[in-house]
């Protein structure tokens, strides 16, 4: 069995069907949630707006059928102490039926697992802003310290990058809340986190003893303390000597919630060691397990979003080699005909969506870009760049069906093509594509692009099957999309969808 997993889907059901109890060391989460919203509005749950505003995000968090589900199951779950059903029972009379209150059941019910696969030595972060904070450490609280477990620390980390208002004081820093399973029983590697000793800060002397090594005293009492340099300082509570990735960080991998690696590493360092097992449940862009991967620890990552699984595979291959994937087990990426159905016939809107990313980033091996756009996506699902010396860069649109297909759908996708100017376009179907549909799109003629040496039907189909088959995009394109499309955005106009 293969000791690192990346599964590509719904956290609570992964850790419930494949995470065992008490097999893992640490677990770091940085759930997304959208900060710059104003909390009244969700107070007094103003329905349009409320849902406006939920839905301007990736992981929407909306009161609905699903969250009145999950609501039920914690007050049926033995894994949910009594005091965290109260406490939901109690912010729901106070901030009602909203986004909150679905967000908090839907964090509430994934700690609670996290708790349960953490051994007993086990320890757990949650990286949150301080707009949610308090509501999740009443959480946290409820869960962890009501069964033998501890709040540790609050860390308070400080950053510069962003931008400053002139209307309130500039909000520079995220909270890490970080707790323990056993609250006497815990790893703690503290001489591995140590910064060098700041001697400009001290008033005591820097002196030298008989072995010729540095330190500086405090006399307490009459008695000597040796403070040796070499012997460093754990960091304080409030983390400043770690700072958020700017733009032109090497890091950046055009992730907006990207975290830097060295906050990962004190982390992982500090809760773990080598061949001890990282879990992140929410692995975004994949800082965790790549850092998890450097310090000799075993990992687990679980995303909902096919764009983050491709950029984890992508970053995790760059930065290792092939051979990391090779001796990792990839879950819930459709391998087969039917788990390609499975994934494309999901009741919910949210994650049957990823059906067409899965299609288009495995298709253009992650480098075209997903059309986002809520509502009419104007027949686009997404787009990819070749550049040529006479046309300058242009699009290559994809579209996908996981229905019945027929020649009106090569028809709609031949017209957008035309309509948008682009080199071409990709038409990715479930089914097998009829007669018709394969001689219309033959008609459509070739691609006119000095980049593309060789005829290539301006439409072209490719199946579902093909696509498991290995069939993969060989035009020459001009970005990697999943890494620079931030940074290209605003120079190029045409790198948006609107």
């Amino acid at each position: 069995m293969k000791e690192n997993k990346l599964f590509y889907g719904d956290n609570l059901d992964v850790m419930r069907k494949y995470i065992g109890d008490e097999t893992i060391d640490l677990c770091y989460i940085d759930p997304p949630f959208n900060s710059s919203r104003n909390y009244n509005q969700i107070y007094n749950n103003v329905g349009k707006d409320d849902t406006a505003q939920a839905q301007a995000f990736v992981d929407t968090w909306t009161w609905n059928d699903i969250a009145e589900d999950s609501f039920r199951d914690i007050h049926n779950n033995p894994l949910c102490p009594l005091k965290v059903v109260h406490l939901l029972d109690g912010l729901m009379a106070v901030i009602g039926r909203g986004s909150l209150l679905a967000y908090l059941v839907s964090i509430t019910q994934r700690v609670a697992e996290i708790r349960r696969v953490l051994k007993p030595t086990g320890s757990f972060y949650l990286h949150c802003d301080p707009t949610a904070s308090h509501y999740l450490k009443l959480v946290l609280d409820c869960v962890f310290c009501e069964k033998s477990g501890d709040f540790v620390n609050e860390i308070v980390w400080c950053y510069e990058t962003g931008g400053r208002s002139n209307n309130f004081f500039p909000r520079k820093h995220d909270v890490i809340f970080f707790y323990t399973k056993d609250a006497k029983n815990f790893t703690f590697n503290d001489a591995d986190i140590r910064l060098a000793r700041d001697t400009s800060t001290m008033h005591e002397p820097v002196l030298t003893d008989e072995e010729g090594r540095q330190y500086q005293r405090n006399i307490k009492n009459g008695k000597e303390y040796r403070y040796y340099l070499t012997h460093g300082v754990l960091p304080n509570d409030y983390w400043i000597d770690i700072q958020a990735l700017n733009p032109a960080a090497k890091e950046r991998l055009g992730y907006p919630t990207q975290k830097p690696e060295a906050l990962l590493e004190r982390i992982i360092k500090a809760s773990s060691n080598e061949g001890n097992t990282v879990l992140d449940a929410y692995c975004g862009c994949g800082t965790t397990v790549a850092v998890a991967q450097r310090l000799k620890r075993k990992w687990i990552g679980i995303d909902i979003t096919y764009q983050s699984i491709s950029l984890i595979l992508k970053r995790l291959e760059d930065t290792y080699g092939r051979e990391v994937l090779d001796n990792a087990e990839l879950n819930g990426i459709p391998r087969d005909m039917e788990s390609a159905a499975a994934l494309a016939q999901k009741e919910d809107d949210r994650t049957r969506k990823e059906f067409e990313k899965w299609v288009v980033l495995t298709y253009s091996n992650n480098q075209a870009r997903i059309n986002e756009q809520k509502g009419s996506d104007k027949g686009i699902d997404g787009m990819a760049f070749i550049a040529g010396a006479d046309a300058g860069t242009q699009k290559v649109l994809f579209s996908v069906k996981s229905g019945k297909v027929s020649v009106s759908h090569v028809r709609d996708l031949r017209g957008t093509v035309e309509r948008e100017g682009a080199a071409g376009g990709i038409l990715i179907t479930l089914s097998p594509p009829t007669k018709d549909m394969i001689a219309e799109a033959a008609s459509a003629g070739n691609m006119e692009n000095a980049a593309v040496s060789r005829k290539i039907h301006k439409i072209k189909i490719v199946t579902v099957g093909e696509l498991l088959d290995g069939e993969r995009m060989t035009l020459p394109l001009a970005y990697e999309v999943l890494k620079k499309a931030q940074r290209e955005r605003g120079k190029n106009k045409d790198l948006d969808f609107e």
